[in-house]
Formats: structure tokens, C-alpha cells, sequence
């Protein structure tokens, strides 16, 4: 399939989202949970936005209430026959759901994903890497099916679990690819787990590296460049709606796809659109990819500010806002009564280029009382007993906790993350 042409402007655009709108909410209408949910809005004023923020938000907590039948009777409007297949919702805490998509469905989410290959540059003659899993989940078989009619290359190799590290190591170093597709924690593991074996994987032909999945903080995204010496490009989806974005050159947000998704950055409390640039909560209507699960205003979770143009050139940055993320939903050690949050730490030592891999680890120590201990494997040729006396002083400074090191042979981590998707990064071993 030739995918359909852009739209011509932002007009052009806004005139799509007021006509799929009233197609949305009349999708919706035909679906149990919103029964009664809706009689009170006028469909003929739906770009009024005090008519439009009447409309529930809905978010997954309301969904994982059910088991699978009572959702499809809640949500699915579509006859069996018109069901293609199923995507996984993401996110790593909480029972997973799983929404029903129509053959139509599929097709605007082979479109959603492949729109990120010429927004980042990714063209002809490009072969991608692609370390997503490949299975029930959209984001690894959507993209890689995306690739044939945007005339990209691709590789289907999936994770670390269906292709060994090593192995992928391999093929990279075999095949050749010029772009990487990988969550963040996994391109940092290839990297660490080629280091332990001598090979340089910043000198492979990868030039770009494609992540999603996870947050990428600038500290994660500088060392991703540091030891693949490759330029990073983040993309934004859920399995709600499909891929809605990626970051263009000047990398200053990402670009939504706002012809085939209506967004929203609201006031969690009112359910109100905030200015621009102030944070709130992004929340999607799906103007394509609703044909099963008609979902209006779905409330991801993520926190966000909404930037209307980018500083980059081309028709991707003209066409299409920007959202930046905000701040990032994670855990946190409590130490002594100190709180340690696991992504500023996780930030904190990605920026240190002296370590290549670490983990987290909260221990009882020999007087019974919590401590932290820092899991560190020090980069080839470094001397390891200045790293370690500076990375305690620096904890001490920055999160004013008193941490262990657990200095570990080089590839040691690396081996231990191999089975998971997500690596393990902080872990409680509390007795």
C-alpha cells in the first residue's frame, strides 16, 4: 500500500479532526460503558471545547476492573469478523488488556507507525535493527510491517529473549543496519555487553537509534549517543491508539500525528485543556483507530506541556505540536527516612562515563537497618578505586544517603539482565 499523502496544513488538519470527531463519538455511543454517558452532549458542537470536556474521561484503572469478556461487552463494538487481531496494552504494572483491532484499524496503525521513519529521516536504502518484541504487542510487529510501504529496510530480530544478546551483538556487526530500534535500557545492554567482550559497538554502522517504551531522560539519551556514537530519536504510542509521534531533528518534543489523533493536555482536576507550555495530563481520542474500542478522551497517565512548533525545518515540524514529557511516574527507595528516586538516580549515574552498568539494590545491612548498595561495573581500562571513592562522596552530596559499592566484573549485569525485556535496574533484597 502507497501510504495517503499528508495533509496540506494545520487547516486542513483541523477541519479532519472536527469531521473524525463526530465520528468518534457516534462510535462511542454504540458502546455499554458509555451508555447515559453521553446524552447530555451536543454532537453538533463537539470543537466547542466546554461541550467537548463534558465527555468522561476514561482511563485504564476503569478497564482492568473487568476480566477480558466484560470488556469486550463494555467497550468492543465490533463483530468477530471484523476483528484482525489483538494488541496488548503496554506498561509494566498491573493485568494487561487486551483491545480487539479491525482490519481498518490495522491500517491506520501501520500508517501511525510508519510515519516516524521520514519524520526522523529513515528512507530508502536505511536497514533497521529491530529489538522490540515481536509478538502480541503492536509496537515490534507493527513497525516492522510499517517499513515495506515506506520503502525502509528491516530486520525482524525482536528481544533479547527471542534473540540473544550475543546474537544480536552479531548481527549488527554482520548485517550492517543503519538504524537501531530498541527500547532504551536495551540498546544501553547491547552496548555494555559488547564492551565486556572487547567490541566497540560505537564504531558499528548504526547511525540513528530509534526508543520507545520507556522515558528517555537527556542523561539515558547522552549515553546512549556516548557508546553507540549514533543520533538519538525518541517516538510516542500506546497501544490505545498506536504510534502518535517522533522527534524530528532539533529533538525539542515530539511531534503528534494530530490528523489521525485528536490530543488534549488537561487540568487532571477540571478535565480542562491547560495553556500552552503548562503541565497537565495528555490525554487521546483516537480518530482512526477506534473501529473496535471507541475510546474518547483516554487518559494515558503521561505528564506533559503541549508546545505548538518546533525549532526544526521541514514538513513534519510545519504540519504537526509537540508534546514534551514532563516528569516521570517511577519508584523510589526509602533509606533511613530518605527518599531516593529511582530515575534521578538512575540519571545520575548514566551521566557518569567511568561506569559502564550499575544496579540498585536495597539490602539490610549486619546491624539490621536499610542501606543501599550500588551494583557498579567500571568501564575497561579505568582505574576502579578512584571511581568508587568519588561516586560515595557524590551519592553522600547528591541524595544525602551513605551507599555501599559492589564493584563487579565487566559484562557481569549484562548476563544477569539477558532474560528481561526491561532490565531490572532496582531491586529489593531486604531480609
Amino acid at each position: 500500500m502507497t501510504p495517503p499523502p499528508l495533509p496540506s496544513s494545520r487547516d486542513e488538519i483541523r477541519k479532519i479532526q472536527s469531521e473524525r470527531k463526530k465520528v468518534a463519538f457516534e462510535r462511542a455511543r454504540k458502546a455499554a460503558w458509555y451508555q447515559g454517558k453521553l446524552d447530555h452532549i451536543d454532537p453538533d458542537k463537539l470543537d466547542d471545547p466546554d461541550e467537548w470536556s463534558k465527555i468522561p474521561i476514561i482511563d485504564k484503572d476503569q478497564l482492568r476492573q473487568w476480566d477480558h469478556a466484560t470488556f469486550m461487552e463494555q467497550i468492543n463494538i465490533a463483530p468477530p469478523e471484523a476483528i484482525s487481531e489483538y494488541w496488548r496494552s503496554g506498561g509494566s504494572t498491573g493485568k494487561p488488556v487486551f483491545y480487539p483491532r479491525t482490519f481498518e484499524d490495522v491500517t491506520y496503525g501501520l500508517l501511525s507507525w510508519g510515519r516516524s521513519f521520514p519524520c526522523i529521516g529513515i528512507g530508502a536504502g536505511d536497514l533497521c535493527h529491530n529489538s522490540f518484541p515481536i509478538g502480541i504487542h503492536p509496537a515490534g510487529q507493527i513497525w516492522a510491517r510499517s517499513a515495506h510501504d515506506f520503502g525502509v529496510g528491516m530486520n525482524w530480530v525482536g528481544a533479547g529473549t527471542a534473540v540473544p544478546s550475543a546474537g544480536q551483538i552479531e548481527l549488527i556487526r554482520t548485517i550492517k543496519p543503519t538504524v537501531l530500534i530498541a527500547m532504551p535500557s536495551f540498546a544501553i545492554h547491547l552496548a555494555n555487553l559488547a564492551d565486556a567482550e572487547g567490541i566497540d559497538l560505537g564504531s558499528s554502522s548504526v547511525r540513528i537509534i530509534v526508543t520507545s517504551a520507556e522515558t528517555l531522560s537527556e542523561a539515558k539519551r547522552e549515553k546512549l549517543q556516548r557508546v553507540w556514537n549514533a543520533e538519538v530519536y525518541d517516538v510516542f504510542g500506546m497501544s490505545e491508539a498506536g504510534l502518535m509521534g517522533a522527534e524530528s531533528k532539533a529533538h525539542d518534543g515530539i511531534h503528534i500525528w494530530t490528523d489521525l489523533f485528536y490530543i488534549e493536555v488537561v487540568d487532571p482536576e477540571t478535565g480542562r485543556q491547560v495553556p500552552e507550555g503548562e503541565i497537565g495530563t495528555f490525554c487521546v481520542t483516537p480518530l482512526y483507530t477506534g473501529h473496535a474500542t471507541p475510546f474518547l478522551r483516554w487518559n494515558s497517565g503521561d505528564i506533559v506541556t503541549y508546545i505548538d512548533r518546533s525549532a526544526s525545518d521541514g514538513v513534519h515540524a510545519e504540519l504537526f505540536p509537540m508534546i514534551k514529557h514532563a516528569s516521570r511516574t517511577t519508584g523510589f527507595f526509602k533509606i533511613r527516612g530518605v527518599n531516593v528516586n529511582h530515575a534521578e538516580l538512575e540519571d545520575f549515574m548514566f551521566r557518569n562515563p567511568a561506569i559502564n552498568d550499575f544496579q540498585g539494590v536495597l539490602v539490610t545491612d549486619d546491624s539490621g537497618l536499610e542501606t543501599m548498595r550500588l551494583r557498579i561495573e567500571v568501564k575497561r581500562g579505568v582505574d576502579p578505586a578512584p571511581v568508587e571513592a568519588e561516586l560515595l562522596k557524590a551519592v553522600k552530596h547528591t541524595f544525602e544517603v551513605t551507599a555501599e559499592i559492589e564493584r563487579l566484573d565487566t559484562g557481569s549485569l549484562a548476563k544477569a539482565f539477558e532474560g528481561s525485556i526491561k532490565a531490572p535496574r532496582f531491586v529489593d533484597e531486604r531480609t
